[in-house]
């Protein structure tokens, strides 16, 4: 098992998908890992998959029309039993074949996208899970690592230029352009990678959750490679 995971308080080890959906979040803890090592050949889908666009949702269907080899249908039946159980458990899994997410360059001080550091939030309890078989991965950081950006005073002064109104409005032209989900690694912050393979929860924000939302970011891509990742 990987220490790191392990060894960080953030993070909370399962070893089935019962534990994973069943586990509180408590206390520092905001990520729960069911630490998997599959067998099955994930670059074999990726390869007979066709991209449309920047990002192509694959669907069972899809995955059931592929011609593959005894490792590539191994990995097949893995992807297809994740979403079937998500699914069961009431989940809307999707599973997507990814070149890359759109940018967010409209400002050079702070960004919205996928690539920046930041929280989900929902209206109603849920959870964020995510699973890598292919390609780079995502990166969580623990909360006291990183600071909300629009609670540093440079940029708060830039995004107070481009707003005319009273604070209360401030603060919820702050949320309505999701400003106040993005997060600013502190100088030594160490982010862990989530790696391929293993199946994760992680902490939303949202009106009944007890634990601070779990900080993570689309990773960049490996040049020439495709991720393959569920996500719900």
């Amino acid at each position: 098992m990987n220490t790191i995971f392990s060894a960080s308080s953030q993070i909370g080890m399962v070893s089935s998908f019962s534990e994973l959906v069943h586990t509180d979040f408590k206390e520092e803890t905001n990520a729960l890992c069911w630490y998997r090592k599959l067998d099955g050949d994930f670059s074999e889908i990726v390869s007979q998959l066709s991209l449309k666009e920047n990002i192509t949702e694959v669907y069972p269907e899809d995955l059931m029309a592929l011609q593959l080899s005894e490792r590539g249908n191994m990995a097949r039946e893995t992807i297809l039993n994740d979403l079937q159980l998500l699914t069961d458990f009431g989940a809307s899994p999707s599973l997507n074949l990814l070149k890359c997410y759109e940018r967010d360059d409209e400002f050079d001080f702070i960004s919205t996208d996928v690539y920046s550091f930041h929280v989900d939030r929902s209206p109603i309890a849920t959870d964020t899970f995510l699973c890598t078989y292919h390609g780079a991965a995502s990166d969580i950081i623990s909360n006291s690592e990183a600071e909300q950006k629009i609670l540093i005073p440079e940029i708060r002064a830039k995004l107070q230029e481009l707003h005319d109104g009273t604070e209360e409005e401030f603060e919820n032209f702050l949320k309505e352009n999701f400003f106040d989900l993005h997060y600013q690694l502190h100088e030594d912050a160490k982010p862990i990678n989530l790696g391929q393979m293993h199946l994760w929860r992680l902490a939303v924000d949202h009106p009944k959750q007890k634990v601070l939302p779990c900080i993570h970011r689309a990773p960049k891509e490996n040049e020439g490679e495709y991720r393959l990742l569920l996500i719900c």
